[in-house]
C-alpha cells in the first residue's frame, strides 16, 4: 500500500471519530455507556464509507503447489489379449492407478490406445489395430508445457504409423513390457504384395515375403488356393543363416469379379503361432482398361500430375498426346483431356461435336479464348485479357457425385482469366473461386451434362501445385488421387445421374475401416440432409441380415461396418421416406494383424526408453519403477506464488459492517425512545 493511501486512512479515521464524538458527546453534553456505545457504530459506519471512496488496494499472496503429471497409456489392441496378457495388464495398471504414493506426489492422467488414442480407464483389448508413434505424438502436444514422464504398458507391437522407436517426444517414457521374450521356431508370411486390379485374360504379379525365426535347418510348402483349388505351391527351406525368402509369381485372371485367395505356409514341428502363417488376399478382376488421352501442344507440369493421379488407378491408362497425334487414334480413348485448346485444336473439336464424346477441357492463361468462343455452344468468356489467381471453395450441394473436402481452401491458387463466363446449358459447380477467402460466385471446376454426353471444365493452371499440397497436408497423394479418380470416372461414364450415390470398396482387409458413404439429393438435385438412409445388410455365408442406420457427417451419410465378421455381403441403401435406394456387394477377407505376433517388441521399446531417458520394465519389476518415480528429483513438485491487487470495494464484507453499524444504531435508539 502506498504511503499516499495510508496517510488518507489515517484522516479518513480522525474526521470519523470527530464526527461520532460531536454528534454523541459534544451535542449530548454526555459521556454515558449509552453515548459511548452509540459514537462507536457511527464512527465505524462513516469511516467504512469514506473507506470505500479511497478504495485502497491490497495485495494478496496465494501459494500454490504444483504437482507433476503422470502419464498412464495402455495399449487397448487385440494383440495383448492375443499373448495372453490382458490379465496382467489390466493389474499393473490397477496397481499404478490406485498407488497412494504416486498419487500424492502426481496427478495421475489414464489413456487407452490402438486405433487412436483416448482419455479413458476402461478396457477392452478390442482395437484392431496399433499406432503407438501417433499416441506418443498426441500425448506430446497435451503435455508439451509440463512435466509428464509417461508409463506405456505396451508389447510394442504396432500394426501401421512411422517407428514408434525413433518419436521425439520430450517427456521421459518408461515401458511396462507385456508378452513373452522366449524365442520360439516361427514361419510367418511377412508380407504380400499384390495389385488390387487385374485385367480378364491376363495374368497378374504376386509377391509373397517369407520370414523364419529359429535356429534349426526346417523343410515346408507354400500353397495358394482358390475356393477348394491349388493355383500354386513351392517347397522352400530356412536355416538360422537363411531366414527370409522372396517368391515372386504370376497367376491368371480368369473371371470378372472379385477373386479371392488365401495363401499359407505349412507349419512346422513345434511351432506356437499358426495364425501369422495364413493370409487372405483378394483382387477386382475387370474387363477393359478405361484409356484416357490428355491432349496437349506444350509441356507443362500440370500433364504430369493428371497422368499420375489417374493412373494411380490401375482401371486406368493415361496417353499424353500432341493436337495431331490424337486424331488418328481418338477412337482409342473413352475420355479426352483438352489442355489449354488454342486455333490448332479446331480438327478434334470438330471430331468430339461430331461423334459427341466426353471430354475434360483445362482452360488457363494460354488458351485461345476466342477458339473457345467459337467452338463451343455451351459457353462464352468475356475477353479481358487480364489474369488471376483464384483458390478453390467446395460446393458442398454439388451432386453428380460423392465429392470428400480435402481442404481444397489451403491448396495454392491456380492461374486463371479474369472476366466472367456466360453459361447456355445448366452445370453443376465442382468448386467455387475465391480470393482473400471472398467467393466471386465463378466456378473454378464444374460439370454438365447435354445432349447425352459429359463435359467438364476446369478454369484455371498449375493444378500440379494442389497434390503437392495434399502430399504435404496428408503424407500421402491418395486424397488428391482419389478425387481426380472420381472426377473422371464420372466423365469417362455415360451413366445418367442418379439422386443416390454410394462410395464403397469392392473388398476390404480384415483389418481396414469398412466405411460405406452415401449421397442422397432430392428433385432438384440439392443435397437432401432430412432424410434417414438404412442399410440393409444379408451375410451370403450364414444369410443372416442385419440393418444399420447412415449417420449424417459433413456432406454424406456413413456407416461404419468395421465389426462385422469376414465373409461376403449383399447390401441395400434405401431412404425411409422416398422410394429411392440402391444395391451393391463387398468382401471382407479374413486376416487380423494383430495375431500375427508371437513376442514383445523389446527392443523397440528399449529404444524409445533410452532415447527419451526413461527406463523399461519387465512385469515383475513394475514394484522399481515406482520406486525409480518417487525418487526421481526430476519429477518434483512447483511451488508457484501469485500476487493479486485486490480493491478494497470487491471486500463485500464491508458492505455488511456499514448495514450492521448503521441498523444496530437505529434499533438501539428506537429501543431508547431516542427516535
Amino acid at each position: 500500500m502506498q504511503i499516499e493511501t495510508l496517510i488518507y486512512i489515517i484522516l479518513v479515521g480522525i474526521v470519523a471519530i470527530l464526527l461520532a464524538l460531536f454528534q454523541y458527546i459534544y451535542k449530548k453534553k454526555s459521556m454515558s455507556k449509552l453515548n459511548m456505545l452509540f459514537a462507536f457504530f457511527r464512527f465505524l459506519s462513516i469511516f467504512s464509507i469514506l473507506l470505500l471512496l479511497i478504495n485502497p488496494k491490497f495485495e494478496q499472496e496465494q501459494i500454490i503447489v504444483e504437482k507433476p503429471n503422470l502419464v498412464l497409456a495402455i495399449d487397448n489392441s487385440s494383440s495383448i489379449k492375443h499373448l495372453n496378457q490382458s490379465e496382467n495388464a489390466k493389474n499393473v495398471f490397477l496397481k499404478l492407478t490406485k498407488n497412494k504414493s504416486l498419487n500424492e506426489k502426481f496427478n495421475i492422467s489414464t489413456y487407452r490406445f490402438g486405433n487412436t488414442l483416448i482419455a479413458s480407464d476402461s478396457l477392452s483389448f478390442s482395437d484392431s489395430q496399433t499406432n503407438i508413434n501417433e499416441a506418443l505424438d498426441q500425448l506430446a502436444q497435451i503435455y508439451n508445457q509440463k512435466t509428464a514422464p509417461i508409463i506405456l504398458i505396451s508389447d510394442g507391437n504396432q500394426t501401421y504409423g512411422n517407428d514408434f522407436a525413433h518419436n521425439s517426444i520430450k517427456q521421459p517414457i518408461y515401458p511396462i513390457i507385456l508378452g513373452d521374450t522366449t524365442v520360439y521356431k516361427d514361419l510367418k508370411i511377412q508380407q504380400l504384395n499384390v495389385n488390387r486390379y487385374a485385367y480378364l485374360k491376363n495374368r497378374f504379379p504376386v509377391e509373397a515375403i517369407l520370414v523364419y525365426d529359429g535356429i534349426d535347418y526346417v523343410n515346408s510348402q507354400f500353397i495358394i488356393t482358390n475356393g477348394k483349388a491349388t493355383v500354386y505351391s513351392e517347397f522352400i527351406s530356412f536355416s538360422k543363416d537363411l531366414n527370409s525368402k522372396v517368391i515372386n509369381f504370376t497367376l491368371p485372371a480368369n473371371s470378372v469379379g472379385v477373386s479371392s485367395y488365401k495363401a499359407f505356409i505349412l507349419p512346422i514341428d513345434e511351432e506356437k503361432n499358426i495364425i501369422n502363417n495364413y493370409k487372405n488376399f483378394a483382387v477386382e478382376i475387370i474387363d477393359q482398361k478405361t484409356k484416357i488421352a490428355i491432349v496437349s501442344d506444350f509441356p507443362h507440369p500440370d500433364l504430369g500430375a493428371l497422368k499420375k493421379s489417374i493412373e494411380a488407378n490401375e482401371q486406368r491408362s493415361v496417353t499424353i498426346l500432341n493436337s495431331k497425334e490424337i486424331i488418328n487414334e481418338i477412337n482409342e480413348f473413352q475420355l479426352i483431356i483438352i489442355y489449354h485448346p488454342n486455333n490448332k485444336f479446331k480438327d478434334l473439336y470438330a471430331i468430339l461435336e461430331r461423334d459427341n464424346k466426353n471430354r475434360f477441357v483445362i482452360i488457363g492463361p494460354k488458351s485461345d479464348l476466342y477458339f473457345i468462343n467459337q467452338s463451343n455452344s455451351n459457353y462464352t468468356f468475356q475477353i479481358t485479357n487480364q489474369t488471376e489467381d483464384y483458390q478453390a471453395l467446395l460446393n458442398y450441394n454439388y451432386s453428380p457425385f460423392l465429392v470428400n473436402n480435402i481442404d481444397f481452401q489451403s491448396f495454392p491458387p491456380l492461374k486463371s482469366n479474369f472476366g466472367s463466363i456466360k453459361f447456355n446449358v445448366l452445370y453443376d459447380v465442382v468448386l467455387n473461386k475465391t480470393v482473400n477467402g471472398i467467393s466471386t460466385n465463378e466456378p473454378l471446376l464444374l460439370t454438365f451434362e447435354t445432349n447425352g454426353r459429359r463435359e467438364g471444365v476446369l478454369f484455371g493452371e498449375n493444378i500440379w501445385q494442389w497434390r503437392a499440397h495434399s502430399y504435404i497436408n496428408n503424407k500421402s497423394f491418395n486424397p488428391f488421387d482419389d478425387f481426380v479418380g472420381k472426377l473422371i470416372q464420372y466423365l469417362a461414364s455415360n451413366t445418367r445421374k442418379s439422386r443416390l450415390n454410394i462410395d464403397y470398396n469392392s473388398f476390404y482387409n480384415g483389418s481396414d475401416n469398412v466405411i460405406i458413404k452415401a449421397e442422397l439429393f432430392d428433385k432438384n438435385y440439392l443435397f437432401d440432409d432430412r432424410e434417414t438412409l438404412i442399410i440393409t445388410l444379408k451375410d451370403e455365408n450364414s444369410k443372416e441380415e442385419k440393418s444399420f442406420p447412415l449417420i449424417l457427417k459433413n456432406n454424406n451419410y456413413q456407416v461404419d461396418l468395421s465389426s462385422l465378421a469376414a465373409s461376403t455381403y449383399n447390401f441395400t441403401i434405401r431412404a425411409t421416406n422416398e422410394n429411392v435406394s440402391k444395391s451393391g456387394s463387398f468382401q471382407i477377407l479374413e486376416y487380423d494383424v494383430e495375431q500375427q505376433f508371437l513376442n514383445a517388441n523389446v527392443t523397440k521399446l528399449k529404444q524409445i526408453a533410452t532415447k527419451s531417458n526413461g527406463k523399461e520394465y519387465f512385469l515383475s519389476a513394475s514394484d522399481n519403477l515406482i520406486n525409480g518415480l518417487l525418487i526421481d528429483n526430476r519429477f518434483a513438485s512447483i511451488q508457484k506464488s501469485n500476487k493479486n491487487t485486490i480493491p478494497l470495494i470487491d471486500w463485500k464484507y464491508l458492505l455488511g459492517i456499514i448495514v450492521f453499524c448503521l441498523s444496530t444504531e437505529w434499533f438501539l435508539r428506537k429501543y431508547n425512545g431516542l427516535i
